[in-house]
């Protein structure tokens, strides 16, 4: 009696299965010519050639829909959007950006569409193929804003003709005096990965700490990651933060004596996703070419062309990032991080510090 119960037992889990996957495999074509049938999905996300070369083709190749690729600085992106939306009209179908602009712009102004429904494909459900179990949502419902990449950031950079990293035991001797005047950096008090950093500063040292470097040492300040870049180079500031990386990068393969420092005690080494979070808008104007984009960017072969595209670590597991990225940049077991795409920091702390960092540089004028 037994043996026949069991039996039975796995006779229906084997027929609920195959059933489900059938349904799984039936949605899945459905939504692919659905998504054929709109024939584009428009996406707006970073200004980067790599990504604007490979993305689009990619998902062209597999799909036959074509990708409007609207590539741009994510301030001018929000007005466009907010004064298309306030006219009734709605042309963008999927946002990939930073989480600063999603979170407090996106987000609170409720423009996304949920994403979580929407993944459908099995490989992207798959909790298995993902670092974290599951896949990474960033917002508190866990439905509309999925982490592509999770990669360590330099805290900053070094000329080591100038300065040794020997100088450096800890966080705090970025305020050592003898660095005033030596130093240069991103524009604290805009939006951005200069308001980033002065916000790691402020969680770190408090709101002293952000006077004693942007204050105290006498800064240059840029909104130019180029410019700080040749200021490093040259040495005309040795110890910069928020250079250019990919050309920092090059420089130190050809021979140049740059350093990057990832972390020091006190001030730990960060973690970002940069621009790497997808979203959907609602509504949408190709809304089933947005899922389906949305599960292929998030499925093995569209996150691997993301991540190599822009040089960041993939959030699945099932990617070989050493062939792409050096080891510095992939986060390692038992090794304290501050996120930098946390929630609470993104939504409250940064702008908390970004405003202190206004007042404290406006003041000192």
């Amino acid at each position: 009696m037994i043996k026949r119960l069991v039996l039975a037992l796995a006779l229906t889990c084997a027929v609920a299965s195959h059933v489900v996957a059938q349904s799984t495999t039936q949605a899945w074509d459905e939504l692919v010519a659905a998504a054929k049938r709109e024939g584009k999905v428009v996406v707006i996300g970073p200004p980067d050639s790599e990504v604007r070369k490979n993305l689009p083709s990619a998902f062209k190749n597999r799909f036959g829909i074509t990708v409007d690729y609207i590539g741009g600085r994510t301030n001018e992106q929000v007005a466009k959007l907010r004064a298309e939306r306030t006219a009734g009209l709605y042309t963008t179908d999927v946002a990939i950006s930073g989480l600063q602009t999603t979170a407090t712009t996106f987000y609170p102004e409720k423009m996304l569409a949920p994403i979580k429904p929407a993944l459908i494909l099995p490989e992207v459900v798959d909790g298995s193929k993902w670092k974290r179990g599951s896949p990474w949502f960033l917002d508190p419902e866990q439905q509309y804003i999925l982490r592509l990449s999770n990669t360590v950031q330099p805290s900053f950079y070094i000329n080591t003709s100038i300065v040794k990293l020997s100088d450096f035991h800890s966080g705090e001797d970025l305020f050592d005096p003898k660095w005033k005047g030596k130093i240069a950096a991103q524009d604290p008090t805009v939006t951005g990965s200069g308001a980033t950093t002065g916000a790691r500063i402020f969680v770190a040292f408090g709101e002293e700490g952000l006077k004693k470097l942007y204050i105290d040492q006498k800064p240059a300040i840029s909104r130019d990651a180029r410019q700080l870049t040749d200021w490093l180079l040259h040495g005309t500031y040795p110890i910069v933060l928020n250079a250019d990386e990919d050309q920092v990068e090059q420089m130190r393969l050809e021979g140049m004596p740059i350093m990057v420092v990832y972390g020091l005690p006190h001030l730990s080494a960060t973690l970002s996703a940069q621009y790497g979070t997808v979203s959907m808008f609602g509504p949408a104007p190709h809304p089933n070419a947005a899922k389906l984009f949305v599960n292929w960017l998030a499925s093995k072969e569209g996150m691997e062309i993301w991540d190599r595209a822009r040089r960041e670590v993939p959030t699945r597991n099932d990617i070989d990032e050493l062939s792409f990225l050096p080891k510095d940049k992939i986060p390692q077991p038992g090794v304290e991080y501050f996120d930098t795409y946390g929630w609470e920091f993104s939504t409250n702390t940064a702008e908390k510090s970004r405003l202190l960092a206004k007042d404290l540089l406006s003041r000192a004028k």
